[in-house]
């Protein structure tokens, strides 16, 4: 059994005595507090500390991080306080104890909303001091070695939360021992059969490549050695999972996956690397487009290596990757070999990059946070974010931008900065104009074209893919609906008290804070936008502010629910006034408004059908009337029956661009032989404009009846 005498001997080989005995210390303190309690497996619990502390060791973590370890579960499973700790142990170990214990579970209808929340105070911590989840990480990794104990159904729960963050989190911070353990440990828990075959199989193929695996470490070690490079050879294991997905994803059997033989060659320098890749070139021709450079373009977790494949004799595929010790140092490690060479006390560039970059991931995570509507949204985005395909593209100066596979302009310019992407209108790749959709490709450059007054579009939201363009997109538009729902609330009551004779502005400072405490409100926006939203009707509002003006001596005869005179809109007033799909308003058209509960007002025309039902609620029902300003255009529907004859669809479409309109839509159905219906969207002025166009296509000899639709 591993004692605290063995770890105090491992840790002799990087720590100072004075920090060993404080990690000791921390141990037996650990070891009293957790007295008589045992894990599932039925030993004492302090075994899970010691062994999470171990783990830590094996990467080298600094001293503070091995007492947090070993402490890690106090605060939640014995009476001991976070102020205890403290005073005992100093505050960067509390805080990190704080950080990393099992946290408190509320109670939530729904598991996944638990976990979630949990998830997000775990990120708030993280951005206090990176040591907690990499501490996490190693609690994790214990509780999945010895997952034995629990229940099927809770082995299946906690491994697929396990396989979904926290690997993802481990490849994310480029810690790969610990990665491929959770994977493979997840993956055995989840499907323990498929599991066993793989593992069997592996080890069975394994046996019989010996021989060739041998041959070609030997031939790799003889062609460095004859060229007087320092490197050293190792053949490279597959893990399961890894193995699994191949199978799965390209729909290969398993003596295809395992033809692949993948070796390492560790040097001691840059220069090294390259040389060394000429070699092995030389040696074995190269497979075309198998070569990557992760050295001169880090991946995101730091992550740096030569990756090249290779065709071996009889055309048998070898993958090598070479790298510098340090760099297989960072590979193993990630962030955590910023404090293995902490511990040495120097510093690393390699090390130190990794450290910076991991700080602003977590910053990336809590602006997703401060964003994300609840929980459940931010947890998605993380999960979205955390295991990317990655292409890399560059900024008109020549910085490198890392994004996922699939990434669009958008996620480049919220990648770039949050108001770039907010205020972005148009986009140069390799100095062409291109749509704000495009995909990106590796080695591209972009330059974005911003506008102060620009916003986010809606349909964005259908074809970003980073997590930090989504939840950004979410905020501004949010924002904005608020702001417009603000602005509409103040001119809808400001019209509702104008039968009052009064107005907000002109209203005693002192009513409009009692209205608001009355109402259980605690700002002026927040009423505001409730009116704007329809959640409140203007002219109650109205009336409850008079009445507390007069001390509800308010003249009390009866009057109609709406204010005199109507509403004036131009279309350009955003997301709470909308235009009804089923009637399609154009300006010129009599119209009328309808409150909709959260989206605002939804402008119908008066002889819409629809409004039947809606006139059951006469107070949501409000006169609007067009600016004489307007400077938009507005879909409208046309219903066409034609004769069928080739060419006409054309012929339709130039009279309309001739006409200054655009066609949003065209469909086409047969009636018969001989007749077809032409359905068309436009984008029009006005019922002038409208006017204008049917008149043209009135002209055609093959058109016949022209409706439009929606009446």
């Amino acid at each position: 059994m591993f004692t605290i005498d063995d770890l105090a001997d491992r840790l002799g080989g990087y720590l100072p005595s004075d920090e060993i005995q404080q990690v000791k210390r921390a141990f037996y303190y650990a070891e009293q507090a957790h007295d008589g309690q045992r894990r599932r497996s039925g030993e004492p619990y302090v075994t899970h500390p010691l062994a999470v502390a171990n783990i830590l060791a094996n990467m080298h973590m600094d001293h503070q991080s091995l007492m947090s370890a070993m402490l890690h579960d106090v605060i939640e499973d014995t009476g001991v306080s976070k102020e205890a700790l403290a005073e005992q142990f100093g505050k960067p170990v509390a805080e990190l104890v704080d950080g990393v214990s099992k946290l408190t579970q509320i109670t939530f209808e729904d598991k996944a909303v638990a976990q979630a929340e949990n998830f997000q105070k775990m990120v708030l911590a993280m951005s206090r001091d990176i040591r907690v989840i990499i501490v996490k990480l190693a609690d994790r990794l214990h509780n999945m070695r010895t997952l034995g104990a629990l229940r099927p159904e809770k082995k299946r729960r906690i491994a697929r939360e396990t396989l979904e963050i926290y690997a993802r989190i481990a490849s994310r911070l480029g810690i790969n021992t610990i990665r491929v353990e959770l994977e493979d440990l997840s993956f055995q828990a989840l499907h323990p059969m498929r599991a066993e075959r793989i593992k069997r199989a592996v080890s069975s193929a394994r046996g019989h490549r010996r021989s060739a695996i041998r041959q070609i470490q030997n031939a790799l070690q003889q062609s460095l050695d004859d060229e007087q490079l320092s490197g050293t050879v190792i053949g490279r294991q597959k893990h399961l999972l890894s193995i699994y997905k191949k199978m799965r994803d390209q729909r290969k059997p398993f003596a295809e996956i395992m033809d692949v033989f993948g070796f390492r060659i560790i040097t001691e320098d840059v220069d090294s690397c390259y040389r060394i890749l000429g070699v092995v070139h030389n040696l074995y021709k190269p497979v075309p487009g198998r070569f990557k450079d992760y050295i001169a373009i880090p991946k995101a977790n730091g992550y740096q290596s030569l990756h090249t494949t290779l065709f071996g004799s009889g055309g048998m595929p070898i993958e090598v990757q070479i790298r510098t010790r340090e760099m297989e140092a960072m590979a193993n490690n990630g962030i955590a070999a910023h404090w293995l060479y902490k511990a040495g006390q120097t510093d690393h560039p390699i090390a130190e990059g990794s450290h910076a970059r991991a700080r602003e991931w977590v910053k990336g995570l809590l602006e997703m946070q401060r964003h994300a509507g609840d929980s459940l949204e931010f947890i998605e985005h993380v999960k979205n974010d955390l295991f990317p395909d990655d292409i890399y593209v560059f900024t008109p100066r020549g910085d490198i931008m890392e994004l996922p596979q699939g990434a669009t302009v958008i996620d480049f310019a919220y990648a770039v900065h949050t108001d770039i992407g907010n205020n972005c209108i148009a986009c140069r790749i390799d100095r062409h104009l291109a749509p704000l959709s495009t995909r990106l490709e590796s080695g591209q450059t972009l330059e974005i074209i911003t506008a102060p007054g620009a916003k986010p579009n809606l349909a964005w939201l259908n074809f970003v893919v980073t997590a930090k363009a989504r939840s950004a997109i979410r905020h501004a538009l949010k924002h904005q609906q608020h702001t417009e729902a603000v602005q509409l609330g103040r001119r809808m009551l400001n019209k509702a008290l104008s039968e009052f004779e009064t107005s907000l502005e002109e209203l005693p400072e002192h009513v409009l804070p009692q209205v608001l405490d009355d109402l259980s409100l605690k700002q002026e926006d927040s009423l505001l936008e409730a009116i704007g939203l329809g959640t409140r009707v203007a002219y109650v509002v109205a009336r409850h502010l008079v009445d507390a003006l007069h001390g509800d001596k308010a003249d009390d005869s009866p009057r109609s629910l709406q204010p005199h005179g109507p509403i004036v809109i131009s279309g350009a007033e955003g997301m709470v006034i909308k235009f009804a799909r089923c009637c399609h308003p154009l300006p010129g058209d009599p119209v009328i408004g309808h409150l909709s509960v959260g989206k605002g007002i939804v402008v119908h025309r008066t002889e819409c059908r629809n409004l039947d039902e809606l006139k059951s609620d006469p107070d949501k029902l409000l006169a609007l009337e067009w600016s004489a300003d307007i400077d938009e255009d507005f879909p409208v529907a046309l219903r066409l029956e034609i004769e069928s004859r080739r060419g006409l669809v054309a012929e339709l479409a130039s009279l309309v661009t001739d006409a200054d309109a655009n066609i949003e839509r065209i469909g086409i159905e047969e009636r018969d032989v001989r007749l077809s219906i032409v359905h068309l969207t436009l984008a029009v002025h006005n019922r002038v404009h409208l006017a204008r166009i049917i008149k043209r296509i009135r002209n055609l000899p093959q058109v016949g009846k022209i409706t439009r639709v929606g009446n």
